[in-house]
């Protein structure tokens, strides 16, 4: 008898089973032969022949009877009787087992079983008729002669475990047996017919998608002719459904802009919220919402540019490029946001325009000078009337494009009112980490601002929010030199002046002698924005000239520029010689660069009070007040003066206001000249704030204060030692007229004037 191991069969007597050669000697070494008779011995579990143990086969099985062996080695096995299975074990590569007859009980006649089979064959005959499959499927099903060939035949589809299909076996009631059969069969008929009706609704589904996609795609296609053919016809819904398509939008926008055109559609022309429905969608589909491609910046080209468009400002072209070639490296917007801090005139909003055609990007300019309500950087939302974007939406709009180079002119004079702060809103406009989803309250969905470069400019950084002024790097625009102007003049003004006054270049005759004597005596200014002017007013007047019929070259002259621009050379203020003690020259900064200012001091009959004129703010007044007992612990012996008079320190130009520390030394001066009755050289000026200890700590602005310091004539000029570092960034011609004594305490300075003894001269 062979002993065949088997698992995974839904087995069942009075069915054929047909095993293939190497599931055989997978299981046994044994060979079959024709008539022998074979045990099948169940596996819980598929395991290999040589690692089954007893406890993992079934107490049930069946024997049967080779009806069989096939030319490839398989075996047809004719199922006959159940067995209980009593002995199994595995010695010398083959399983041995004793079985005993286990009879069925037969509670159902044959035509009760013929019935359970017919009705089972019917139903799935019935079911099968129902796919173009059938007609195969319906004579596997007539083969079938029992009910116990049809679930031995389907065991592989009816989705049973192993456990129901041996409950199958073990049941020794036929009717058990039966019923557990026709269930497994009519589960298997439903849940197929499930899948496929659920199938079927999908395809179907899935059909009527299609086609809506195709008929859809074709509808565009044919109306996309149609509106070529008659342009003038198109709608406005028709128009902005094609421009959402079109646009690129974030998934976010897409929807709100969508949301909108359906309620624009169910208002229809007359409505009265037509037109703001129009006006978002306009302004929304206008923008680019695709991101530029990133263009590589030839570095040498961007240097070109700048030095072409711009003289000098070597150090702030040395950091654009920097900013460039970072860009390149990563290929995407990068870098601090950069704030361009210097007098008016000095280039900061021009330079902006060279660094975007150096970038090759479109430029915009957006003024924020005067600027006091928050939605004109963050735009109104849409339930207010006259509802408007703001200000850095419609510059990106202006440009057409998603990466402009946009310049935020006059940062500085922002508006702080009592309904909102625009530089809190610029805040999140300026921060890298977040303007990526910067949400305009007109357009209410985000848009990204990362590709922006953007550029702030300034006139000074004392009036900037500390929070606003940390996500910007500043750099510093100094004033130009009597010698820059002469070179940007020629180089650039001049031309400009010419080209607007439709001159050429030979028609006019302005010798360097005159440009110097334009600059130096009809403009005071760190820029040369009033250069610019008085060269436009010269090209006019030659240009009048000419067309009176006067030859070429038109030669201007000193004398006539009173005439051409109606002004008498400009006032400066000039060395007073000769003095008297008690008035020092001192170096002031100014939003239009740097000048000169006198302190003057005077003792008149009195009680002891003092006078401080000449528009002072606190700080300076409170320098005053430091510098008078500085001079009275000094000079003890002359605080009597102080006691019996009356001092008064005026700064003259009394129309101006004036504040700072930076007068403190010149006022300390001062005041010991008039007490010590020592006259200061009237050419040497002096700059720095004092302390109550009678150190000099440093100051800003030096730059403008010694070109304003060479442009009075001064020949010496008395700084802080800690400015020292800051002579790095004075033109060398500035350097080289004056001479530059850093000190680091009232009596350096004292010493220097001579007011008091050197502990050299002692």
């Amino acid at each position: 008898m062979m002993i065949l191991p088997v698992s995974g069969l839904l087995m069942a007597p009075e069915v054929h089973y047909y095993f293939q050669k190497d599931y055989i000697e997978k299981m046994t070494e044994e060979q079959a032969t024709a008539e022998e008779e074979v045990l099948f011995l169940i596996m819980k579990q598929e395991k290999k022949a040589e690692e089954a143990a007893p406890e993992d086969f079934y107490p049930v099985g069946l024997m049967g009877t080779v009806t069989e062996v096939d030319g490839d080695g398989g075996i047809s096995v004719q199922a006959k009787y159940r067995v209980d299975v009593e002995v199994a074990e595995y010695e010398n590569g083959r399983w041995n087992a004793a079985a005993s007859l286990r009879p069925d009980i037969i509670d159902m006649d044959e035509q009760s079983r013929e019935e359970a089979f017919k009705g089972a064959q019917g139903a799935l005959l019935q079911f099968v008729d129902g796919f173009q499959w059938g007609i195969v499927a319906r004579n596997y099903v007539l083969r079938w002669k029992s009910l116990e060939e049809m679930c031995v035949a389907l065991s592989y589809q009816l989705g049973i475990s192993d456990e129901e299909k041996y409950a199958v076996l073990a049941a020794d009631r036929v009717s058990e047996r039966y019923r557990l059969m026709e269930k497994a069969i009519y589960e298997f008929i439903e849940v197929s017919r499930v899948s496929a009706d659920a199938q079927k609704a999908q395809t179907e589904s899935n059909e009527r998608l299609y086609r809506e996609e195709a008929l859809k795609k074709q509808i565009a296609i044919l109306q996309k002719e149609l509106d070529g053919m008659h342009p003038e016809s198109v709608t406005d819904i028709r128009r902005f459904e094609m421009k959402i398509q079109d646009a690129g939008m974030n998934e976010t926008a897409r929807k709100e802009a969508e949301k909108v055109l359906n309620r624009m559609k169910q208002e229809g022309e007359n409505s009265h919220e037509y037109g703001m429905l129009y006006d978002y969608l306009d302004f929304v589909t206008g923008l680019s919402w695709k991101k530029e491609r990133f263009r590589a910046v030839d570095l040498d080209r961007a240097e070109r540019i700048l030095d072409e468009d711009h003289y000098g400002l070597k150090r702030i072209k040395r950091r654009i490029i920097q900013q460039i070639a970072a860009m390149r490296l990563k290929k995407k917007q990068s870098g601090s946001i950069l704030l361009f801090v210097g007098p008016p005139g000095t280039g900061k909003t021009s330079i902006g325009q060279s660094i975007a055609k150096a970038l090759g990007r479109k430029y915009v300019r957006i003024s924020l000078g005067g600027i006091r309500d928050e939605a004109e950087i963050r735009g109104h939302r849409r339930t207010y009337i006259g509802a408007m974007p703001g200000r850095i939406m419609e510059g990106v709009k202006r440009s057409g494009v998603s990466n402009p180079v946009m310049v935020l002119d006059e940062v500085d004079k922002l508006t702080k009112a009592f309904d909102g702060d625009p530089s809190s809103a610029l805040l999140e406009v300026l921060d890298p980490e977040q303007n990526s989803n910067f949400t305009d309250h007109y357009m209410n969905v985000p848009y990204d601002l990362s590709d922006v470069l953007f550029i702030c400019t300034a006139n000074s950084t004392d009036t900037i929010p500390e929070p606003l002024l940390n996500r910007m790097e500043v750099l510093t625009f100094q004033g130009y030199t009597e010698t820059e102007k002469m070179q940007i003049a020629r180089k650039h003004l001049l031309p400009q002046s010419m080209d607007n006054a439709g001159l050429k270049g030979e028609q006019l005759e302005l010798s360097d002698g005159l440009l110097h004597h334009i600059i130096a005596d009809y403009t005071m200014e760190a820029g040369v924005r009033g250069l610019k002017k008085c060269l436009d007013a010269v090209c006019r007047s030659a240009a009048v000239r000419l067309v009176r019929g006067e030859k070429p070259p038109v030669p201007i002259k000193k004398e006539e520029l009173k005439d051409i621009f109606d002004m008498n050379p400009i006032y400066h203020e000039k060395l007073q010689l000769p003095r008297n003690p008690g008035i020092v020259t001192g170096l002031a900064w100014t939003q239009a660069g740097g000048d000169i200012l006198f302190i003057e001091t005077m003792f008149t009959r009195g009680k002891g009070e003092t006078l401080i004129t000449g528009q002072l703010g606190d700080v300076m007044k409170e320098s005053a007040q430091i510098a008078v007992s500085l001079v009275k612990y000094l000079f003890p012996e002359e605080e009597e003066q102080f006691e019996k008079n009356d001092l008064h320190i005026h700064v003259p130009e009394g129309a101006v206001p004036k504040d700072g520390p930076s007068a403190g030394i010149t006022l300390t001066t001062a005041l010991a000249s008039l007490v010590t009755g020592h006259v200061v050289d009237p050419e040497c000026a002096m700059t720095g704030e004092v302390s109550l200890q009678g150190r000099i700590m440093p100051i800003g602005g030096l730059p403008e204060k010694l070109m304003a310091a060479v442009r009075a004539g001064v020949r010496k000029v008395f700084i802080p030692k800690e400015n020292e570092r800051d002579l790095s960034d004075v033109a060398e011609e500035i350097r080289e007229k004056l001479e530059i004594v850093p000190v680091q305490k009232v009596t350096d300075v004292l010493e220097a004037v001579g007011i008091l003894e050197s502990e050299g001269d002692k």
